[in-house]
């Protein structure tokens, strides 16, 4: 069975302690081996004076010249203090050579201690952390949170991988609802196409015989008027509602084309809104202009124009501010109406997802699909003293 992560670093770092140790002991022996030889120089000195002894026991000195007697005691003195001198070198070596091999005992001992600890520190300061991110790849792969606690005690250079990963699953989730967004936003169009394609149909057979009816019926009897214009009124909603149905259903096509958001949003300000609404439109002289449909993006701007003029009851301003941003252009639309709760600004962006009574739900979720189709982004926020203020951004390319 392998060993854990932690416990297979600890060996490894443990083994590496053996290799200097080694080389310790082998030194202590090659040094014990070089001080051997003063060993054999001392027994050499004592058959010398053993021999000298015997010498002096056998040989009459009474025949020595005063000269030779004196050149013969000097050489047993000088034979004697070698002999002495050797005995006490042995000594100390014996003495060198054992504290030498206390030293470095200790010294390895100490050594292997050392790393153990550093080993085992070394082991938790690599195994926890990595042990802690593993962890943290199952989170992300089942959608969990991560945890948000103080982080495993280890390398700064961890620290940096957690941030990694958090940015990671923080990118990944924002993946995954953008994916389900556009399978919802596929599914909408899809059903869309298909509604508005039945209603067409049966609508073009009552508008034809509304129109018969205001011909033929003319206005003598009032009851009959007054069920032709209900039928007007109520084919005319569904024919508006066929067309939202319908563009909600198609993205923008054909070529693109340079746009003049600043001349495009004065037109608008002109003949989208009531004359009781005072648009203005501020861009400080920059240039505005971006490659995108024509057609779509007036519709997208005219239906914010609509809204926010109906959220001010058809009177008060509407102040359009149109700024570059880096490679693109920002526009913010502002008015001063009820705005929009805080726990509905999520939503009014899906779908048939409307407050208002008569509303279809597709009037801003037509104004996203248009933005996100030329690269850009569409969020909604709160006007300094009341309304909403629609922030979007668009790809200048």
């Amino acid at each position: 069975m392998p060993l854990p992560f932690r416990q297979r670093i600890f060996v490894i770092l443990v083994a590496l302690t053996a290799v200097p140790t080694a080389l310790a002991v082998v030194g202590w022996a090659l040094a014990v081996r070089t001080v051997a030889p003063s060993a054999g120089a001392r027994v050499a000195l004592e058959e010398m004076a053993a021999s000298a002894r015997l010498m002096v026991d056998r040989m009459d000195t009474t025949h020595l010249s005063p000269r030779e007697r004196a050149a013969f005691r000097e050489h047993l003195v000088q034979l004697s203090n070698s002999v002495t001198l050797a005995r006490r070198a042995e000594t100390y070596l014996r003495y060198y050579a054992g504290g030498f091999a206390a030293v470095v005992f200790v010294l390895g001992a100490f050594a292997v201690i050392a790393a153990v600890r550093v080993a085992g520190h070394l082991s938790r300061q690599l195994s926890r952390p990595i042990d802690e991110l593993v962890g943290w790849t199952r989170l992300i792969r089942r959608r969990m949170p991560l945890p948000a606690g103080p982080p495993t005690r280890g390398a700064p250079e961890f620290e940096a991988l957690r941030q990694a990963l958090r940015e990671l699953a923080t990118a990944l989730e924002a993946a995954r609802e953008r994916e389900l967004e556009a399978e919802r936003l596929r599914a909408f169009r899809e059903v869309a196409r298909r509604v508005a394609h039945e209603i067409k149909n049966p609508l073009t057979a009552m508008r034809i015989a509304v129109d018969q009816l205001e011909r033929t019926a003319g206005r003598s009897d009032s009851r009959m008027a007054t069920a032709v214009d209900v039928l007007d009124a109520e084919t005319q909603r569904l024919n508006q509602l066929a067309k939202e149905f319908a563009e909600f259903g198609r993205l923008p096509e054909g070529p693109k084309s340079q746009v003049d958001l600043v001349d495009l949003l004065m037109d608008l300000g002109k003949s989208a809104v009531p004359s009781e609404v005072d648009v203005s439109v501020r861009a400080n002289g920059e240039p505005c202009r971006l490659l995108g449909h024509y057609d779509p993006l007036r519709r997208a701007f005219a239906n914010l124009l609509r809204n926010a003029s109906e959220a001010m009851g058809g009177r008060g301003s509407i102040e359009i501010a149109v700024r570059r941003d880096g490679n693109g252009l920002a526009v913010t639309i502002a008015d001063h109406g009820a705005g929009i709760p805080d726990d509905l600004r999520q939503r009014v962006f899906e779908p048939y997802f409307t407050t208002k009574q008569d509303g279809t739900g597709l009037g801003l979720a037509l104004v996203r699909q248009t933005i996100e189709a030329h690269n850009g982004s569409i969020t909604v926020a709160e006007t300094p003293g009341g309304g909403a203020t629609f922030s979007i951004v668009l790809s200048a390319t």
